[in-house]
């Protein structure tokens, strides 16, 4: 394949559309399609690739559902419901047929893009709703769900990760990754347990390899590995801790844990690899961002960095037939968006093409 279109989320009122051409190595705004307020994070649902799935991370929040057309152009918003909460970072559908949405919530509550570690504190109870969807129409939410309250001093819950019958949700407030399990029926979920991470670490996202949990840190700026303990409250030891920073970083630089992807071997790459990536929210390094990239077998170990150009990656992606791709943006900034390819079996990147066009991004989906 060589033409492939991806969708973009920011903390605008659209949802943009690029398009990719792995031949020619150019990366092209094709749309920008109105959405409501900040639809910072976005979802494909994972059977129906005509439909997607957005936040709006204001305050209070919400949730849209857009059917998408040709050249990645979203419909108007077919249906759109309160998350019961502010400033919704982000969202995801399952595989039964509910979308998760997680809050920070309370009446001080900030956006993402205005997020600062020296602020914290100001998050007071997090909250989230999974929200069934009609029966054979998941563009329309139904009614009948319940909110899910983390009731901690401080809970920031960043996202939600559907393993088996459960969701994880890593809360960087409270140093937990809550256990969730349906409570009787779709829509009604109830925290049954709990994974502690280590003090004040802030896990923020996380991916699962069989029994194993990978887990980026956001304010200890770490990637952590572990087995996935019994529930509800079984306890494992970490396996393996890692600093993420890269090297040479300014005086003055402050660094946040973000995003974590994995790639698993193919063909043309034989080994699978964590890729995480880093958030600048100080003093800016002139090499932008970087991307740490670790092995996983035979166990974990960093391999290197990549430089981004870009000021504070918030989501980034892996694309295309053995995922030989990623796409990239920052918050803040002017570095617009770019694309890479993994050389060396998974263990570098090279920069494809970058686009300036939009000065800013924070999500991606690929759609093909």
């Amino acid at each position: 394949m060589v033409n492939f279109t991806i969708l973009a989320g920011g903390y605008t009122t659209f949802v943009a559309s690029y398009l990719f051409n792995s031949d020619t190595n150019a990366l092209t705004l094709l749309n920008q399609s109105p959405t409501g307020a900040n639809p910072s994070w976005i979802s494909l649902h994972p059977t129906n690739k005509s439909i997607l799935y957005t936040v709006n991370e204001d305050s209070p929040g919400g949730l849209q559902s857009f059917l998408i057309g040709k050249d990645g152009l979203l419909s108007s918003p077919i249906d759109t419901i309160n998350s019961q909460g502010n400033s919704p970072a982000f969202t995801t559908p399952l595989s039964t047929g509910q979308v998760a949405v997680m809050n920070v919530s309370g009446l001080q509550a900030q956006s993402e893009f205005n997020f600062s570690l020296t602020f914290l504190h100001k998050y007071d109870t997090g909250n989230g709703l999974i929200v069934p969807t009609e029966k054979g129409n998941p563009l329309e939410f139904t009614s009948d769900y319940s909110l899910i309250t983390f009731n901690a001093p401080v809970s920031h819950p960043h996202m939600a990760l559907e393993h088996g019958s459960e969701v994880f949700v890593p809360d960087l407030g409270a140093d937990k990754i809550w256990r969730l399990v349906e409570n009787g029926s779709p829509g009604n979920w109830r925290i049954h347990g709990q994974i502690d991470q280590p003090k004040g670490s802030g896990p923020r996202h996380i991916a699962t390899r069989g029994n194993t949990l990978f887990c980026v840190h956001e304010l200890a700026s770490t990637l952590t590995q572990q087995l996935i303990p019994p529930a509800p409250n079984g306890t494992t030891p970490l396996i393996a801790n890692f600093s993420i920073l890269p090297p040479g970083l300014p005086e003055g630089a402050a660094m946040a844990g973000a995003e974590i992807l994995i790639a698993e071997a193919s063909e043309h790459f034989p080994e699978p690899f964590v890729y995480v990536s880093n958030r600048n929210t100080g003093v800016q390094d002139p090499r932008g961002d970087a991307i740490a990239i670790f092995r996983i077998e035979p166990k974990l170990e960093l391999v290197g960095f990549v430089w981004t150009g870009l000021d504070q990656i918030r989501g980034m992606q892996l694309g295309g037939p053995e995922k030989e791709f990623l796409i990239a943006g920052g918050v803040a900034g002017d570095g617009g968006v770019i694309v890479l390819k993994r050389t060396d079996g998974g263990k570098n990147f090279t920069l494809l093409t970058r686009n300036l066009e939009l000065p800013t991004r924070t999500s991606f989906v690929w759609l093909n």
